[in-house]
Parts: structure tokens; C-alpha cells; sequence
């Protein structure tokens, strides 16, 4: 029970890294805030975790948004006397190279990928201060160092993300807060599996990822949420400022 009593906000909560760090957590004893924008998800996840008798809130949001994170934050307040935990984990993976990328596409990656972490973190932040302290990850991305082709604008957006989880680490070490970022690898998700289905030959793009990673399979989401359960518990409480590569390899 690394978590005990621990209050922690997940967003993209419902799939992929979130739904399984949403289970861990929990599992850890956490109160989960699962936050997504889909709502189907959402309660999936929310069932899955009330089936274990652990206790999980759900909230609709994009947070993206600066009006809906500061819905969630209150909500949580409203039902938890604190955050400890602040699990920025929402994200999307558009493809392209830059000549291919339009401003809509631009914009829109930078403010699911990074300036959902500003604003939850603007709002989170505060809390913590006033408390004594809390725990910030960001779900950053092996792209981040180590480049792929067409991947122009997610690439930028998870270089941003570390950047500014290291500026975060530096900012509140003195504050009792840590800041520390996930680089996963080539992870087996249903938002892969979204990506991969959009090739002409699915099978064939999926042997291609594959055949990328060193370790010749991609990562599991449970795998992450183990990495991402060390990083904001007691256990890494000298760890800050860190880039957590979970990639089988990749960036070795």
C-alpha cells in the first residue's frame, strides 16, 4: 500500500498508461481522480476500479481548457481534503513532418500535449505549497530524446514536456515538491492500435514498430504504471528533475 490515503489526479485516465495507473494506484491504496474526456471510458475504468472496493472519482474534462481543469480541481477539493499527486499523463500522437503539419494540427498537439500539464500544474501547484509539498509526473516520451520521422509536432510538444518538468523540479525543490517525467517506448495501447489501423497494411506498420525496439516487443501499459507508481511514491522521494526512460532500449 505505497499510496495510502494518497489523493492523485490522473488525467487521460481512461485508457492505455492512465486506465492502468488508475488500477495501481488505486490497488496501492490512492484515491484515484481519473480524468478524461471520454465518458464511456471514464466509467469503464471507474466500474473496473469500485469492483475492487478502492475508492476512484471520475470527471469529464479536457484539459486543455483552463475552465475545466479548474472544474476538476474543485471537484476533487469537494470530495478529498488534498492532492498529493498530480498525474499528467493526457495526451495525443499526430503524425507528419513539419511541411505536413497544418497550424490547426500544431496548436492543437501543443495544448492537449503541453499546455494541459501548465494549466493543471497552475492550478495544482498552490495546493501544494500550502500543504507542504506533493508530487508532479508529466508523460513525456522516448521522442523527446531520440528523434523518429514523422513526428514533427508530437516530438516538439514531448521536448517541452521534459524541459519544463525540469524547470518545475528546480522552481520547488525547496518546497517539498518533486517534478519528474515518463519517456515510454513504443507502448501497446488502444491508441496505437488506432494508429496503426490508419495504415494500409496494420500487420505490416506493426512489425515495423516492433522491429524498432531492441528488446523486439513493444512495452505493456502496466509496465509504465509500475514506473510511474515508483516515481511518485515515498520510495523515489530523492528523485526529482528526472527523465524516466521505460523504452526496452530504444534510447540506449
Amino acid at each position: 500500500m505505497q499510496l495510502q490515503d494518497k489523493v492523485a489526479i490522473i488525467t487521460g485516465a481512461g485508457a492505455g498508461i492512465g486506465r492502468a495507473c488508475c488500477l495501481l494506484f488505486a490497488a496501492e491504496g490512492a484515491k484515484v481522480v481519473a480524468v478524461d474526456r471520454d465518458p464511456a471510458a471514464l466509467r469503464s475504468v471507474a466500474e473496473e476500479v469500485r469492483r475492487t472496493g478502492a475508492k476512484i472519482l471520475a470527471i469529464e474534462a479536457d484539459v486543455s481548457r483552463a475552465e475545466d481543469v479548474e472544474h476538476v480541481v474543485a471537484v476533487t477539493l469537494e470530495n478529498f481534503p488534498a492532492i498529493h499527486i498530480l498525474f499528467n499523463n493526457a495526451g495525443i500522437v499526430p503524425h507528419g513532418k513539419i511541411h505536413e503539419t497544418t497550424e490547426e494540427d500544431w496548436d492543437h498537439t501543443m495544448a492537449v500535449n503541453v499546455k494541459s500539464m501548465y494549466l493543471m500544474s497552475h492550478a495544482v501547484v498552490p495546493i501544494f505549497l500550502k500543504c507542504g509539498g506533493g508530487v508532479i509526473l508529466n508523460t513525456s516520451s522516448a521522442t523527446a530524446l531520440r528523434s523518429v520521422v514523422d513526428r514533427a509536432a508530437y516530438s516538439a510538444s514531448k521536448g517541452a514536456v521534459l524541459a519544463l518538468t525540469k524547470s518545475m523540479a528546480m522552481d520547488y525543490v525547496r518546497d517539498g515538491i518533486r517534478a519528474n517525467c515518463l519517456c515510454p517506448g513504443t507502448i501497446d495501447t488502444p491508441s496505437l492500435q488506432r494508429r496503426l489501423a490508419a495504415f494500409a497494411d496494420p500487420e505490416e506498420a506493426r512489425k515495423q514498430f516492433v522491429a524498432r525496439q531492441p528488446m523486439g516487443r513493444l512495452g505493456t501499459a502496466e509496465e509504465v504504471a509500475k514506473a510511474a507508481l515508483f516515481l511518485v511514491s515515498e520510495d523515489a522521494r530523492f528523485v526529482t528533475g528526472t527523465a524516466f526512460s521505460i523504452d526496452g532500449g530504444f534510447t540506449v
